[in-house]
C-alpha cells in the first residue's frame, strides 16, 4: 500500500511539475499559516462553546423554557456578531486613534470591519482570523450575561440588549486590558484569556439583570427562606460541561495567538489541571458539608476551575494550576449560597462560576504568577510567593475594581433605562405558562408538554 502510493505521488509529480518545484514559501509565510490555522480552530472551538451554554442554561431551567433558551442563543450570537462587526471591534481594538490620549479608553476606526482579503508581510495573523477570534469571546461573555435573564425576560428584552452590551459594555473592557493602547494594558495586568474581559463582565451584566428583574415567581418565600427549582435534565447540564470544557481549550490555549514554540501547549495542560481541581474540591466540599456529593455543584466547581484558570494559565506554574483550581471549587460552593442568602435568583449560577471565580483567577495572578512567564509574555511581573513584590496583586485588584465597577454602573443604567420605557420581564401569566408559549407560540418538547396537557 505504501509503495503504490510513493509511486503514484512520483508519477504526479512528472505529470504536475510546478507540484513539485513550486516556489518554497518564507519561513514566514509557514509561520502565519500554522498561526492562522490553529486560531482558526481555536476560534471554532470558542463558538462551539454556545452549544454547551445551551444545554447548560436549559438542563438548569425547567423544560417550559427549553425551545426558548435554545433559539435566543441562536438569534442573539447572529446580533452580537453584526453588532461587533458594525462597532465592537472598533472600539475593542480600533488603532485610527493610536497617537492620542483617548486610545487608553477606546479604540477607534475600523467601524463595519472591512479586512485585506489576505494577510499582509510580517502580520503574525490575517485579521480575518482574528476578528473572528476576538467576536468569539465577545460572544461568550454575552451568554454568561443571560444567566441573570433566566426564565423571566422578554425577547424584546435580549434583542436591545445585546446590541448596548456588544456596542459599549463588552469592548470598553476588552480594549482596557487587550488592547496594545489600553490603559490597564500598559500598567501591566495580567489577564490572559479573560477571567475579567469575559466572565466577570458577562456575570456582572447578568447581577444587575436578576437585580432589576427579581427573582422568578415561587423561589423565595415571604420569610426569606428559597425554594428550590430544579433544572429539568441534569444530563444537560453534564454534558454542557464537558462541552464547555473542551471549547476552553480554544479559549485558552488558543489565545497565544500561535503556535510558536508550542508554548499554547503548557497553557492547555494548566488548563486541564485547573479545571480537574475545580470539579473534584467542589464534589468534596458539597459531600462534606451537605452529607452527599451534589451533581450540580461538582458541574460548577469543574466551569469555576476553568474560569478562575483562565487569566493564570500562562503565568503560573503546574502546581499553582492545581491550587487556583482547587480553591475555585470551594468558592463557587459558598458563592451560590452567598447569593441565596441575599435572595439573587441566579438560576444558573452564572454570579459564582463566572463572577466569583472571574475574580479569584484574576487576583490569583498577583499571587502565583511567576517573573519568568511574565516577562516571556512581557506583561506585569511576578506575584508575591515568587517575587516577594505585592505590586502585581495590587494592578490585578485595579483592574477587578474598575471593570467591575464600570460592568455594573453601565449595565445598571441600560437595563434601568430599558425598564422604565420597554419593560424586562414578562407578565405572570406568561411566565407561568413558561417563555416556549408565550413568547414563541410553540413549545420546545411539544410531546411531553401535550401530555401533560391532557393529563390536566
Amino acid at each position: 500500500m505504501v509503495k503504490k502510493l510513493i509511486v503514484s505521488l512520483g508519477a504526479l509529480s512528472l505529470l504536475f511539475p510546478a507540484m513539485a518545484f513550486a516556489d518554497d514559501p518564507s519561513a514566514g509565510t509557514l509561520n502565519m499559516g500554522l498561526n492562522s490555522i490553529w486560531v482558526l480552530v481555536a476560534a471554532i472551538l470558542v463558538i462551539l462553546m454556545q452549544g454547551g451554554f445551551i444545554l447548560l442554561e436549559a438542563g438548569s431551567t425547567r423544560m417550559k423554557n427549553a425551545g426558548h433558551i435554545a433559539g435566543k442563543t441562536v438569534f442573539t450570537l447572529g446580533l452580537c456578531t453584526l453588532v461587533y462587526w458594525a462597532v465592537g471591534y472598533a472600539i475593542a481594538f480600533g488603532s485610527d486613534n493610536a497617537e492620542h490620549s483617548i486610545s487608553k479608553i477606546i479604540g477607534w476606526g475600523s467601524y463595519l470591519f472591512a479586512p485585506a482579503v489576505a494577510a499582509a508581510d510580517g502580520e503574525a495573523l490575517p485579521s480575518t482570523i482574528f476578528f473572528v477570534f476576538q467576536l468569539a469571546f465577545a460572544a461568550v461573555s454575552l451568554s454568561i450575561a443571560w444567566g441573570g435573564f433566566a426564565e423571566r425576560a422578554k425577547l424584546s428584552a435580549y434583542l436591545v440588549f445585546t446590541i448596548l452590551f456588544t456596542a459599549v459594555v463588552y469592548p470598553v473592557i476588552s480594549h482596557w486590558i487587550w488592547s496594545p493602547t489600553g490603559w490597564l494594558f500598559a500598567e501591566g495586568a495580567q489577564d490572559y484569556a479573560g477571567s475579567t474581559v469575559v466572565h466577570l463582565t458577562g456575570a456582572l451584566a447578568a447581577f444587575a439583570a436578576t437585580v432589576l428583574l427579581k427573582p422568578r415567581i415561587g423561589r423565595f418565600n415571604k420569610d426569606g427562606s428559597a425554594n428550590e427549582i430544579l433544572g429539568h435534565n441534569q444530563v444537560f447540564g453534564a454534558l454542557s460541561v464537558l462541552l464547555l470544557w473542551v471549547g476552553w481549550f480554544g479559549f485558552n490555549a488558543g489565545s497565544a495567538l500561535g503556535v510558536g514554540d508550542g508554548f499554547f501547549g503548557y497553557v492547555a495542560f494548566n488548563t486541564q489541571l485547573g479545571a480537574a481541581g475545580g470539579a473534584v474540591a467542589a464534589l468534596l466540599i458539597s459531600w462534606l458539608v451537605n452529607g452527599k456529593a451534589d451533581i450540580t455543584t461538582t458541574l460548577n466547581g469543574g466551569l469555576a476551575g476553568l474560569v478562575a484558570i483562565t487569566a493564570t494559565c500562562a503565568f503560573v506554574d503546574p502546581w499553582a494550576a492545581v491550587v487556583i483550581g482547587l480553591i475555585a471549587g470551594v468558592l463557587v460552593f459558598f458563592s451560590a449560597k452567598f447569593f441565596e442568602k441575599i435572595k439573587v435568583d441566579d438560576p444558573i449560577y452564572a454570579l459564582s462560576v463566572h463572577g466569583a471565580a472571574g475574580i479569584w483567577g484574576t487576583l490569583a495572578n498577583g499571587i502565583f504568577a511567576t517573573d519568568e512567564l511574565a516577562k516571556k509574555l512581557n506583561v506585569g511581573q511576578g506575584g508575591i510567593i515568587d517575587t516577594g513584590n505585592w505590586h502585581q496583586m495590587w494592578v490585578q485588584l485595579e483592574s477587578v475594581l474598575v471593570c467591575g465597577g464600570y460592568v455594573l454602573v453601565v449595565s445598571f443604567i441600560i437595563l434601568g433605562a430599558m425598564k422604565l420605557v420597554m419593560g424586562l420581564r414578562v407578565t405572570e401569566e406568561q411566565e407561568i405558562i413558561g417563555l416556549d408559549l408565550s413568547e414563541h407560540g410553540a413549545f420546545g418538547y411539544p410531546e411531553q408538554m401535550k401530555k401533560a396537557q391532557s393529563s390536566l
